[in-house]
Order: structure tokens, then C-alpha cells, then sequence
């Protein structure tokens, strides 16, 4: 994707009787509870805003002219570009334009930011990523290969590749990370960055003052898990 940028759309043009939140599949079996929150506090410093739990992989059945908020890299490419109508934004630019949005206090803890593949090409998500650390008093070491250099995870060769190849590009992807501390905005990533032998923290959690938990870190698991929600949404 080397040269290609993806434009955002205006945050204030947003028309918010037609602004739905989708936390995707992922997040969604990480923290059942965290998409409410976030809802809560879009709804709360942000404006109304509508919760859709319909998955990307599925149409939205949304009106033309649906905004959909998403913290995931791959429904944000799914659903500005399979379903006529509907454009997204990244939560974390949301985020970043509200002024004076309350946000915990990290102190000064540095972290290497490992950046989505399928957000390459929007400089834009990574700026605000950034942003929104900053106001939390982190200080970011940068890794060689970031935003629009990123480098995938890992994740998304399976299961073209095996099992173990897999594992050893996550490994070979977390060593790429000058820090130990790894802020992610993908479930998937949380999982690489530990079978890696990075501490990840999942900006979602970051921004909620919550602990990421890896939890099982079998991509086989992992997967089989993501398939069951997307068939059931």
C-alpha cells in the first residue's frame, strides 16, 4: 500500500442522527463490557450515538449517509468499501477532536506503538493514536517500522501459513518493538505482541484504565472463537 492514502472524513460533518459505534468481533469476545463503555463515552463528551452490532463481514442494513465509528482497522476497510453508503471514521480520531475529554494519567510511561496493517493507509488514525497517548502522559519510542511502514502482526497469514511459521513472525514482529510496554488498538496484536514476549496494552483499555489481558493466545483458539461471533452477527 506504499504511496496510497486513504482521506478521512470531516468529524464535523458528521450527521449524528445517522452515527452509529461498531466494536467489531474482536474486541467484542476480548471485553464484553468494554463496547458499552466506550459507547458511554461517546455518547457522553461526543453526541448521540447509535450502538451496531452487526459484523462487517454481513450488510449493515444501515440508511445512505450511516457513519459508523470503529475501532478496528479491518471493519473500517470492510464497510467503506463493500457497502454503498456507509462511511467510517476511526474511534481514535473521534477521540482526539474532543477537547478537554477526561483520560487517565500514564506518567510518563514509554511505549512502542505497533500500528494496524489495515489502517496503513491513514496516517491520520496514527497521528491520533498518538495524540490521545500524549494526553495520557506516555512517551512513545517509535519502532522502525510504523504507521504507514507498519509490518502485520502476524495475524493475518493464518491460516495461509502454518501454525508455527505464524508464531515465528509474531515473535520476529514483537523484537521490532524498542520497548516492553506496546500500545496496540487490535485484538489480534494484544496477541502477537505477548506470544512475543512484549506487555501490550490495547488503546481501548489504555483509554479506560483497564488492564489488557492477552488471554488464550492460540491463534487457532483465537480464530475459531472470531468465527463463531461473526456467523452469529
Amino acid at each position: 500500500m506504499s504511496g496510497v492514502i486513504i482521506p478521512s472524513i470531516e468529524i464535523s460533518g458528521i450527521n449524528m442522527e445517522k452515527c452509529y459505534f461498531n466494536p467489531g468481533c474482536a474486541l467484542s469476545v476480548y471485553k464484553r463490557d468494554a463496547a458499552g463503555k466506550i459507547l458511554n463515552m461517546l455518547n457522553k463528551y461526543f453526541g448521540k450515538v447509535n450502538m451496531h452490532n452487526i459484523c462487517c463481514h454481513h450488510y449493515p442494513q444501515l440508511p445512505k449517509g450511516a457513519v459508523i465509528i470503529n475501532n478496528c482497522a479491518g471493519c473500517d476497510r470492510r464497510f467503506r468499501s463493500l457497502y454503498e453508503g456507509v462511511q467510517t471514521i476511526s474511534l481514535w480520531e473521534v477521540l482526539d477532536s474532543i477537547e478537554n475529554l477526561p483520560l487517565p494519567d500514564y506518567s510518563g510511561m514509554m511505549v512502542s506503538v505497533h500500528d494496524s496493517c489495515s489502517y496503513r493507509p491513514k496516517p491520520q488514525v496514527h497521528a491520533a493514536v498518538r495524540s490521545i497517548l500524549r494526553k495520557m502522559n506516555a512517551e512513545i519510542i517509535e519502532s522502525d517500522y510504523s504507521g504507514v511502514k507498519s509490518i502485520c502482526c502476524g495475524d493475518n497469514f493464518y491460516p495461509k501459513i502454518s501454525i508455527e511459521k505464524v508464531t515465528e513472525f509474531q515473535k520476529r514482529r514483537a523484537a521490532q518493538m524498542p520497548c516492553r510496554d506496546v500500545a496496540v488498538y487490535c485484538v489480534s496484536c494484544i496477541k502477537s505482541m505477548a506470544v512475543g514476549g512484549k506487555i501490550p496494552h490495547h488503546m481501548v483499555d489504555l483509554v479506560l484504565n483497564e488492564e489488557t489481558d492477552p488471554q488464550d493466545t492460540r491463534i487457532d483458539v483465537y480464530h475459531d472463537i472470531l468465527n463463531k461471533y461473526i456467523d452469529e452477527h
